[in-house]
């Protein structure tokens, strides 16, 4: 179940900052190489998938047994089922440059602030 206050204050601060802000569809998998298998990426077109997260699955499923709120501000770096969309060293170096830092930013200032307030995070419980 995702937190939509976390959801809140993180869109603000992307806001505040002048970025474009996007949700959607994100697909998680530890599949490695998967740019190659056109069956795989037509499967993602149909899930209408915006990118692909190979890094926070642990950080959820982990933070859902232990009840721990959580969220994940994604920096897409590469959009392979795009022409032209496999990162490079030389892309992936100037994503870093343009984003590491406000995307840091962006996170640290939103948690900093949801604690300031006092917001409580709770879930439904099955």
């Amino acid at each position: 179940m995702p937190s939509f206050i976390l959801h809140k204050f993180v869109s603000e601060k992307v806001i505040e900052q002048n970025l474009e802000y996007r949700t959607g569809v994100i697909y998680t998998t530890n599949r490695r190489v998967w740019e190659h298998d056109e069956v795989f990426k037509n499967r993602l077109r149909d899930t209408t998938a915006i990118a692909i997260d190979m890094e926070t699955a642990t950080i959820f499923i982990v933070g859902h047994y232990n009840q721990i709120a959580r969220g994940a501000l994604l920096l897409v770096s590469d959009t392979p089922v795009t022409p032209d969309g496999i990162k490079t060293g030389k892309s992936d170096q100037v994503v870093t440059d343009n984003w590491l830092q406000k995307h840091l930013d962006i996170g640290i200032n939103a948690m900093t602030e949801i604690g300031m307030t006092g917001e409580t995070i709770r879930h439904f419980r099955y």
